[in-house]
This record gives C-alpha cells, sequence and structure tokens, in this order.
C-alpha cells in the first residue's frame, strides 16, 4: 500500500534490499522477474523506497505510487512531498531517500552539483501557471494585472521555490509589480489560501487548479505561455534501494505513468 506523507521531509528508516533473481539455465525457461512497466527481466523489484517529489505532483504521483506497487508486488512507495528547493536542501544535507522529482531543472541541479544524483537528471512533464481564484470569483480578478491591485488580496509560492521562480518570471515579462499578502511554502499552500477563501487569487499550477475543481477555478493568462516549468527526475546517491528507485524512475517515464500525469494536466517536457 502507498503511503504519503505531505510537507516537511520524513523517511522510513531500515529499506529492504532488492533481491536478485536467478537467471534461467539452458533451456530452463525464462529468467525470473518476467517483464513490466519499468522492471527488469533478469532482477527482482522488492522492498521499500522513499521518493520525495515537488507539491505539484502530489494527486499524480499517489497513483502512480499505487500502480507501481501493482505491478511489483512487494514493493512499497513512500513520499514525502514539498516545495522542491526544501526537498533539496535537505538531500544536501544526508536526508536519506531513493528517488527525487523536482519542479524545475535548477532545483535539480542543486542536487546534482553536490553529487546527490546516482543517474543523469531527465526531464519526465512540463507545467505552466494559472490564475486560482475561489469559486464563483467573489474577487473580480480578470487577469494578471489584478496582482498589482492593492486592493485585492494575493497569495504567492515563495521566490525560492519554482512556483514563485516561475511568478517572478511572469510578472517580470509582463511589466506588472505584484502586491502579494502572503507569500506561501510551495504551491499546495498558495492553493489552499484560496480554497479557504483567504485571499481572492493566488499564481499557482494548472494542474493545482484542475486537482481541485470542488473549490477553485482557474483563470488562463497569455502570458503563462512564456514561462515553462521542466520537471526532471533521478534516483539518489544516497538510495538504499536502487534496484527498486531505477524502476520507479522508468515507470514515470513509461507510458502507464505517463498517462497518468496528462490525465493530471502535465504536458510533455
Amino acid at each position: 500500500m502507498t503511503r504519503r506523507r505531505t510537507g516537511a521531509v520524513g523517511v522510513l528508516a531500515g529499506l529492504l534490499v532488492a533481491a536478485t533473481a536467478l537467471a534461467g539455465c539452458g533451456g530452463s525457461g525464462s529468467p525470473a522477474g518476467a517483464p513490466s512497466p519499468g522492471g527488469s527481466s533478469a532482477t527482482a523489484v522488492t522492498g521499500s523506497i522513499t521518493v520525495l517529489a515537488a507539491a505539484s505532483l502530489t494527486g499524480a504521483f499517489d497513483r502512480i505510487g499505487r500502480d507501481f506497487e501493482a505491478a511489483h508486488p512487494g514493493t512499497t512507495v513512500t513520499f514525502s512531498y514539498g516545495s522542491s528547493a526544501t526537498l533539496a536542501a535537505s538531500i544536501t544535507n544526508g536526508a536519506p531517500a531513493d528517488v527525487f522529482a523536482a519542479a524545475s531543472e535548477k532545483t535539480m541541479q542543486t542536487v546534482s552539483s553536490a553529487g546527490d544524483t546516482a543517474s543523469t537528471p531527465t526531464p519526465f512533464v512540463s507545467n505552466t501557471l494559472e490564475i486560482a481564484v475561489p469559486k464563483g470569483n467573489p474577487g473580480g480578478i480578470t487577469g494578471l494585472r489584478d496582482f498589482a491591485d492593492a486592493g485585492k488580496k494575493i497569495a504567492l509560492c515563495a521566490p525560492q521555490v519554482p512556483c514563485g521562480a516561475a511568478a517572478q518570471q511572469v510578472f517580470a515579462k509582463a511589466g506588472i509589480t505584484p502586491r502579494p499578502d502572503s507569500y506561501e511554502t510551495d504551491v499546495k499552500a498558495a492553493l489552499q489560501k484560496v480554497a479557504s477563501d483567504e485571499v481572492d487569487a493566488a499564481l499557482v499550477y494548472r494542474t493545482d487548479v484542475i486537482a481541485a475543481p470542488g473549490s477553485v477555478q482557474g483563470i488562463a493568462f497569455p502570458e503563462a505561455r512564456s514561462v515553462v516549468n521542466v520537471y526532471p527526475i533521478a534516483t539518489l546517491t544516497g538510495a538504499r534501494n536502487p534496484t527498486a528507485a531505477t524502476a520507479f524512475v522508468r515507470y514515470v517515464e513509461s507510458a502507464a505513468g505517463q498517462q497518468v500525469l496528462a490525465d493530471a494536466g502535465f504536458a510533455k517536457p
């Protein structure tokens, strides 16, 4: 069963070591460990892995985790979601984990530069920003320029996290100086401000609006197309179960994993 934890990084101790399957000899049949999405025909994929992932991946990765476990009986995937910048800092400070999926290439580079990625980070999806407003749009938000209106209550992601960095680029390209009432630690926190009617609008990812149809509605704006966040994924040098970690990354990149991500609103990188 996939276990999910959000917020600060919390990782499991005592990860199980993946077992190596015996290859068939002579004409005795196929090797153990039949091929499956993200798997290997020669090595059994089993045991536990911890995946640190950007908050915006929560819904899609929860589904991918369940599917991965079903494809590889005996595996357990534990997720820790949060700001990519916070997760990256945790990794470089020694937090044990097997896989990192970031919401920006810059954030992943922080981990790679510290020597903490075991595989070459590969882009697997992209995302763009969208304006999120409470249902019914009580603040009368019409576009990006409303973020400069001191009379509107506005939430943005903190500049050091990928959604906040993307927002800064969008405002700069549009020639707008925003006047936010709060800076949030990650995109889910910004979205929650909207869902709870604490603000008139927030700038979040398109996928986050899609994931919360009952509590928020989205307003697309043309400037969003000028800034695209590309998400990379990699296995980590501190992985305690590198076999399962590699299999998970391959599953995310597989047709099955990509379909889950596309259904959540993510685009090709």
